[in-house]
Parts: C-alpha cells; sequence; structure tokens
C-alpha cells in the first residue's frame, strides 16, 4: 500500500495565484471587518453586503488558475495515497488535478440552504443573489463557515491526519483554530513538514521558510521526487 501523505493548507497556498490572503498586509481584512462579511451576525444585519463581498471572491478566483504548487501535490498521486485538507474555500486543488480533499471552511463555489444545511448546490458562474431559494423556498448563503460557527468536518479531519505517514503543513500561520490544532494529531512515525516564510515554532517538524511552491518542491527532492 502507498505511503499516506496528507497536506493541510492554507491560505498562502493560494497567495501565488493572485488570491489575496486575509491576515496579510494588503489582505482582504484591510478593507473589510469580520464582523460586516464573515459572521452569522453580518448576514443578519446586512445580507446584501455579505453576498456581494462573496460574489467578489469568486470572480476573483474563476480569473485565477493553480499554481507550481498545487500541480507539485497533485502529482505525488502517482507515488503516494494524498489526502488534502484545506482551509481554503477556493477550488485550485481540484483545478489541479487532486482527487481527495477536504475543504474545512467551506467551498466558495456552493451555495446552501439557510434552512437546512444538508441542501448544498453548485454556484453557476460567480453570482449569488437575493431571491436565490432552495427547494424549501429559503435563501440560498454561501457555504462557508464563518467565524463563530461550528466547523463541522473537524474529526474527520483529525482522523485523516492521525493516519498520516507524512504530513505537510503549507501556506497556514497555525493561528486559526481549531483548524491549527491538526498539526499535533499525527502519529509519532509521521515525517512532518512545515512550510511558511514566517513559521510558527513547530517542535518535531522540518521546518522550510518559504514561500509554498518553493517548500513544496524541497520535499519532493526529500521525498523521491513524489
Amino acid at each position: 500500500m502507498k505511503p499516506h501523505l496528507v497536506v493541510a493548507s492554507g491560505a498562502g497556498m493560494s497567495a501565488e495565484s493572485g488570491l489575496k490572503t486575509f491576515r496579510d498586509h494588503d489582505g482582504l481584512w484591510e478593507s473589510f471587518r469580520i464582523e460586516d462579511v464573515a459572521t452569522p451576525e453580518a448576514w443578519r444585519s446586512d445580507r446584501a453586503l455579505v453576498l456581494r463581498f462573496y460574489n467578489e471572491r469568486r470572480k476573483a478566483l474563476l480569473q485565477a488558475q493553480p499554481n507550481t504548487g498545487h500541480k507539485i501535490i497533485a502529482a505525488w498521486e502517482k507515488n503516494f495515497r494524498v489526502s488534502v485538507i484545506t482551509q481554503n474555500v477556493d477550488d485550485l486543488h481540484e483545478r489541479a488535478g487532486s482527487s481527495s480533499i477536504l475543504h474545512l471552511h467551506g467551498e466558495l463555489t456552493k451555495a446552501r440552504s439557510t434552512a437546512d444545511p444538508d441542501l448544498v448546490y453548485p454556484i453557476a458562474g460567480w453570482e449569488l443573489k437575493e431571491g436565490d431559494r432552495c427547494e424549501k423556498g429559503s435563501q440560498l448563503r454561501p457555504h462557508i463557515v464563518w467565524f463563530g460557527e461550528a466547523v463541522p468536518l473537524m474529526a474527520e479531519a483529525e482522523a485523516i491526519v492521525a493516519s498520516a505517514d507524512i504530513l505537510v503543513i503549507v501556506g497556514t500561520s497555525l493561528q486559526v483554530y481549531p483548524a491549527a490544532s491538526l498539526a499535533w494529531c499525527a502519529p509519532d512515525h509521521a515525517r512532518k513538514f512545515l512550510i511558511d516564510p514566517r513559521p510558527p515554532a513547530a517542535p518535531g517538524f522540518t521546518v522550510m521558510e518559504s514561500g509554498a511552491s518553493e517548500g513544496l518542491l524541497r520535499i519532493s527532492g526529500l521525498l523521491g521526487g513524489g
């Protein structure tokens, strides 16, 4: 059986594709307050603004392309059983060719019912509008886990990391919880790598102080090309 290689990716993974991260000095939170666009309270108080914010994110995503790092991870499937757990809501891992992806924080390309969270629909194009409704008649909302909401796939993600032979954490500063706790779910025998231009302390990890694609390329060399 192929070794199980688990990749946990964050916003820095997609930054090389031109998608703004939230926490960098020129990131999205410089223009928008979290409370205004990414919370249940924001949805209740100004639904139009929330819809507009995510429509703009979707427009940007449609213009973006998978970068070298996304393609490296997809290529690893030749020699490894690869599971991708991403905090990113974009579809760049899918478009690069990765086949097993868990989106911890939701998916920008989908909408879900406000009456039944199990009703999830693909969004054609970039726009989700007022009046777009589910089959039960309720307004559709972005299929995003907002600040203050539970992360429903967290237990599944923990189980995936607990079965890793190799864990690669890339593009995340390990500051956003509960996702950051995944770093410590890997078994003792697993080889563990952390890629970040400004890495936090990470005992037990081989740390690469670099951008996502550069670090992933270096890991490919260490793993025999992947």
